[in-house]
């Protein structure tokens, strides 16, 4: 069962929100309508289109930060003898396995301690002020999804604006003055600079579910592989499991799911599969 998390709404939160209702209703009532008339045929297909990218968005949006992203349970301990987890990570000094004194809980493998939620989160990714929440396990391909949504809307409101000023339309041009003005500017100014920030975050993190790292895990990785070639060996990724695998293990294996915002494909996140292991073994 998804854990739920209780309401926290948070400053940056509100931002977000407000940035949402803001390219929204301009899209809709100003750059659509001035364009191409929001009663027209193509005014009301392109409404009913870009609301159901922003109602995607939205909800994506919502389960993000109310999903927990996945918490250590109390009774977890690695099982060293199992012959099916063939990958055990172990502390870099002392070579004990991993154990969170501020919590006083083993780590499961990808798990990390967030300084700001003040627990372990299994495969965390990072902490996102904009969710108010850890992005981790459970959460992880939601988020993914919104941001996807986000960045397709984005696009989708630019190209309205840019059209609405550059094409004829059939509304007077007088309108555009006043008050329509000032919606142009803002929006432009949010709309360029969100939709590129945005559009490189979101190539980032198709990177990351490639090769099946996270964050942290690429940061951590980019160490590892120095000390490798430091002292002659070859540093690989012990979850990496080919462009395809990882695509599903983080998206799901229907590929009909892959931009809706479910996660029942995801399992406990206690242990994961990793090169070693044969192609028929499912994570627990």
């Amino acid at each position: 069962m998804k854990a739920t998390r209780g309401c926290r709404f948070s400053f940056h939160v509100t931002v977000v929100a407000a940035a949402i209702a803001y390219i929204y209703f301009s899209t809709v009532f100003v750059f659509i309508d001035q364009w191409l008339g929001l009663w027209s045929s193509p005014g009301m297909l392109n409404a009913v289109l870009f609301s159901v990218v922003a109602l995607f968005c939205i909800l994506s949006y919502a389960l993000a930060i109310y999903t927990d992203p996945g918490r250590v349970p109390s009774s977890f301990v690695p099982d060293v003898e199992d012959p099916e987890n063939m990958v055990q990570e172990i502390k870099r000094k002392g070579g004990h396995m991993r154990y969170c004194q501020k919590c006083s809980l083993y780590k499961p493998p990808r798990a990390h301690h967030c300084r700001v939620c003040n627990r372990c989160v299994l495969r965390m990714d990072h902490h996102c002020v904009w969710m108010n929440n850890c992005v981790g396990h459970a959460n992880y391909k939601i988020f993914f999804i919104f941001v996807l949504y986000a960045v397709i809307a984005c696009i989708y409101s630019l190209v309205l604006l840019v059209g609405s000023i550059t094409i004829d339309s059939p509304k007077d041009n007088q309108q555009i003055e006043g008050s329509y003005r000032t919606v142009y500017i803002l929006s432009g100014l949010l709309l360029v600079p969100l939709s590129l920030a945005l559009g490189v975050f979101l190539g980032w993190h198709v990177h990351l579910i490639l090769q099946n790292k996270t964050t942290i895990e690429y940061q951590e990785g980019v160490r590892a592989m120095w000390l490798a070639e430091k002292g002659g060996h070859v540093h690989s990724h012990p979850y990496d499991l080919g462009a395809y695998e990882n695509l599903i293990s983080v998206l799901g294996p229907n590929v009909c799911y892959w931009v809706c915002p479910t996660t029942r494909h995801i399992g406990s996140g206690l242990r994961y599969r990793t090169p070693f292991e044969g192609s028929s073994t499912s994570r627990s």
